[in-house]
Formats: C-alpha cells, sequence, structure tokens
C-alpha cells in the first residue's frame, strides 16, 4: 500500500537498487571513456592577425552560396558552441545546405592584450577578417553574431554597413536594463575601473562562476545530481562532458574591453540610450540599413526575450525580421528542435534576399 506521499519502503528499496546497479556500472565504463572534444567539422586558416585567426568549415561538398557566412561570437567562450558535436553542430548543418560558413577565433588573450579595446575588436579584427572574406569573394559578407557577438556584430553595422549584405543576431541583447536581467542588475553595481585596475585582464574562472551563481541550484547541484541518471550510458556521458569541458575552457577577457564593454553597454544602455562609442566613432543604430534577421531564445535567462525584442523598431532597416525558438541561451543551437529549426530559418531567410 502507498503512503500519503505516493510511495513506500520496497519503491525506496528498488530505488536505491537501480541506484547501486547504475553506480556499479558507471564504474565500470568511466575508464573506457576517452577524453573528449567539441570542434566536429574540418577547418582551414584563411587570414590570422596576432592571435585571432580566421577559419573556413570544410563541408562534404562545395558551398552553394557565394556570399561567404561569417560567425561572431562572444569574447567570453570558445565559438564552438555552434559546432560541439556532429550530431549537435549549427555549422553542420548551414553547411548542408549550402552556405559557406567561417568563423573569427578569438584566441586566448594573455597579459600583453591587457589594453585592448572594443575597437580593436571591431575595427581591427572584425573589419580585417571582412575585409580578407571579401577580398576572397569579390562581393559583401553576411555577418551572423551570436550573444556578445552580436552586440559587436551590431556596432559594426552601423559603423561599416557597405561592407556588408546581411546581417543575423542571434541571443543578441539590445536593452541592458530589462528588469529581468539578473546579470545585468549584478554588472550595474560592479566597481569595474577598480576591478580591472586591480585584476587587469578578468580571468575565466571568474567570470565562469559568475554565470553559474545566476542559477546556482540547478548549475552547481541538480545537473551533477542528473549525471547519476546517465553514468551507465558512454555516449550521454560524454555529450555530458563534452559540454562541461566547453563550459570551463574559457579565455581570459581583455581588462579594458571588458571595462568599456560593462561601462557603455550593461551600466551606459548605449544601444538604447544611443551613447555607444567605439574609437572615436559614434554608433547609432539607425545606420543599420541592411536586412536583419534577430532570433532569439524564449526561455534564456542570460538574454531575456525582452533584452533582445528591444531591437524592433531601433534599427534603420525597413526589412527586419523576428524569430524566436523553444530553448535556452545554449539550447538554441544544440538542442534536437533547434538543430531541426534554426539553421533552415537562417537559409531560407538568407535565400531570400541574395542568391
Amino acid at each position: 500500500m502507498k503512503g500519503p506521499l505516493g510511495f513506500n519502503a520496497d519503491d525506496l528499496m528498488q530505488e536505491t537498487l537501480a541506484m547501486q546497479r547504475k553506480l556499479m556500472e558507471g564504474l565500470k565504463l568511466l575508464p573506457q571513456v576517452e577524453d573528449v572534444d567539441y570542434g566536429a567539422t574540418a577547418r582551414e586558416e584563411v587570414w590570422r592577425d596576432g592571435k585571432v585567426v580566421l577559419y573556413r568549415f570544410v563541408g562534404e561538398n562545395a558551398p552553394v552560396r557565394r556570399t561567404p557566412l561569417l560567425i561572431v561570437y562572444a569574447l567570453v567562450n570558445r565559438p564552438y558552441m555552434v559546432d560541439l558535436q556532429a550530431d549537435r553542430s549549427l555549422v553542420q548543418k548551414l553547411l548542408a545546405l549550402g552556405q559557406d560558413v567561417y568563423v573569427l577565433d578569438w584566441g586566448y588573450p594573455d597579459r600583453s592584450e591587457r589594453y585592448q579595446t572594443l575597437e580593436d575588436y571591431l575595427l581591427r579584427y572584425i573589419d580585417g577578417a571582412v575585409d580578407a572574406l571579401r577580398a576572397r569573394s569579390g562581393g559583401t559578407v553576411d555577418m551572423l553574431g551570436i550573444c556578445q557577438g552580436g552586440v559587436f556584430a551590431l556596432c559594426y553595422a552601423a559603423l561599416r554597413r557597405q561592407k556588408l549584405g546581411n546581417l543575423i543576431t542571434m541571443v543578441t541583447p539590445v536593452d541592458f536594463q530589462t528588469a529581468d536581467n539578473m546579470l545585468s542588475h549584478w554588472a550595474q553595481q560592479v566597481d569595474v575601473d577598480l576591478l580591472v585596475d586591480t585584476l587587469g585582464n578578468i580571468p575565466a574562472d571568474l567570470m565562469n562562476a559568475s554565470y553559474l551563481m545566476l542559477k546556482p541550484f540547478r548549475l552547481n547541484v541538480q545537473k551533477y545530481v542528473g549525471l547519476l541518471d546517465i553514468l551507465d550510458d558512454k555516449a550521454a556521458l560524454e555529450d555530458f562532458l563534452r559540454m562541461e569541458k566547453w563550459i570551463f575552457d574559457s579565455p581570459d577577457l581583455a581588462g579594458e574591453a571588458f571595462r568599456e564593454f560593462i561601462k557603455q553597454f550593461y551600466q551606459g544602455n548605449g544601444l538604447v540610450n544611443g551613447t555607444v562609442r567605439i574609437g572615436e566613432e559614434a554608433v547609432d543604430l539607425s545606420q543599420v540599413t541592411l536586412p536583419v534577421l534577430n532570433i532569439y531564445a524564449e526561455q534564456d535567462h542570460l538574454v531575456p526575450p525582452d533584452a533582445s525584442r528591444a531591437m524592433r523598431g531601433r534599427l534603420g532597416t525597413e526589412d527586419y525580421t523576428e524569430s524566436s525558438f523553444r530553448g535556452g541561451h545554449i539550447g538554441i543551437y544544440v538542442s534536437g528542435r533547434a538543430q531541426r529549426e534554426v539553421p533552415a530559418t537562417i537559409d531560407n531567410w538568407l535565400k531570400e534576399r541574395t542568391p
């Protein structure tokens, strides 16, 4: 007979025995799990400036589209969340659809990059990569900016719009001070001058700890408890370890660029207030006159939907499309639903605008 909680002693015994079996299988399986890595697709270097490298992804078939698609990722993580593994790769899906896909790899900044600014990242590295692609293709470049990389892409499009054909942003904040943005509430209280003047570059471990504490139970406890359920499944265990390796393989952040980003975007809400400056140039979103596709995740805790939807009405383009997908900040790249829907949405949108 079931007790008031819906289970009895026999249920508890069976659950305990099942967990013991999983632990025993896990002890046998773990030594068989080899080191995992991310980045499933072959790539070739096509341009370099110091540690920043532009890679071209090599698909099984030659691309159909002539216009290169440049992925610009955030500085805080490695860019290969978009190419995590063969069955969870936005890059491979885009290649299969005929896109010619490139990515900027920011590398791992050290103390020699302590004084690099947002101007360096946008008007030296991104602009240099775009010029290299324009020389290769003979035309404009399409850009896919993700998270902070989407912010960079928006600013770049406002400053150098003549070099781009189309712009796609994914999980990209525009309003950095929406009420539901916990990360923003923290960032607005940080004495960023004291932080950068004391530390120089911002340690990756500090940034990772900050992100984990946004959902402390889910990200520090629950997911590792859930690990017990897959200890006897080698493929699932490798998937888990691959994601963990990506999360904790984060670069330090160049101090001056971090200072500028926090002060201009989080504390000054500069895209909304029109106060962002990259070097000596003012960023005016009304100067973004090329077609824009804005993709956001409906359950995103890092970039809440309202933060991304704030793009609507602030750009100068008459060709603005907004698409939302179920999932979180990471799930929008790697979930099964996202793998089916997001690459096709990007490809169809681009095909409607350029051959």
